[in-house]
């Protein structure tokens, strides 16, 4: 588990003291790995920004209650994604964001995901194959994957959180963490190896 980054411990007290701008140091610090978190969770860039915005303002608002107990990165990832699954699940008509759209600002992090599909379970690098067709499919699978496993998979293999920062941010135990990880890679795995195979001949 990363150690407590002392500046920003050093931020939410000037925050609490009264020096509100001292805030938007943390947001510029985190708002784009926040952001690209809830556009994973919520499937759509709009909404993404809209819970992001959402998440910043209620930590602002509750600034005076963390008692840092743990890192205010984690904090904040546990306020936007609870605020992300709580949109997605009550969401009565969702727009899914294009696949062209996501897999062009998401490349990156669609590679990953394939490579760790490829090898089940596996964190160890692998040999890439396939194109943006591949990546397409890739975030397809994402986007099937349920609320749960979805979370997990974003959290771990697009963001690197390591399994206990997950289980903070999501209040699961460490050994949920890696069964819904593992899970949601074979889900993934099912769903795009068939096709990486077609590609390949």
């Amino acid at each position: 588990m990363r150690a407590i980054p002392i500046e920003d411990w050093d931020l939410v007290e000037r925050v609490k003291a009264g020096q509100t701008e001292a805030f938007s140091t943390l947001v510029l610090k985190y708002q784009d790995r926040v952001f690209n978190t809830c556009w994973r969770i919520c499937g759509h860039l709009e909404d993404a920004r809209d819970v992001t915005q959402e998440a910043f303002l209620k930590a602002f608002e509750n600034l005076a209650g963390f008692r840092h107990q743990s890192g205010f990165y984690t904090w904040i990832f546990r306020v936007a994604v609870n605020l992300s699954l709580t949109h997605r699940r009550s969401a009565k008509r969702r727009r899914m964001a294009s696949l062209d759209e996501q897999a062009e600002s998401g490349g990156l992090q669609a590679t990953e995901l394939r490579r760790l599909a490829q090898a089940g379970s596996s964190d160890g690098p692998l040999e890439d194959s396939g194109g943006e067709d591949v990546q397409a499919n890739v975030v397809q699978a994402l986007n099937a994957l349920d609320d749960d496993h979805r979370a997990v998979v974003v959290l771990r293999d697009m963001e690197g959180f390591d399994y206990q920062e997950i289980a903070e941010i999501l209040g699961i135990p460490t050994g949920t963490v890696k069964s819904r990880l593992h899970r949601g890679r074979m889900a993934i795995r099912e769903a795009i190896v068939p096709y990486i195979r077609s590609v390949n001949g």
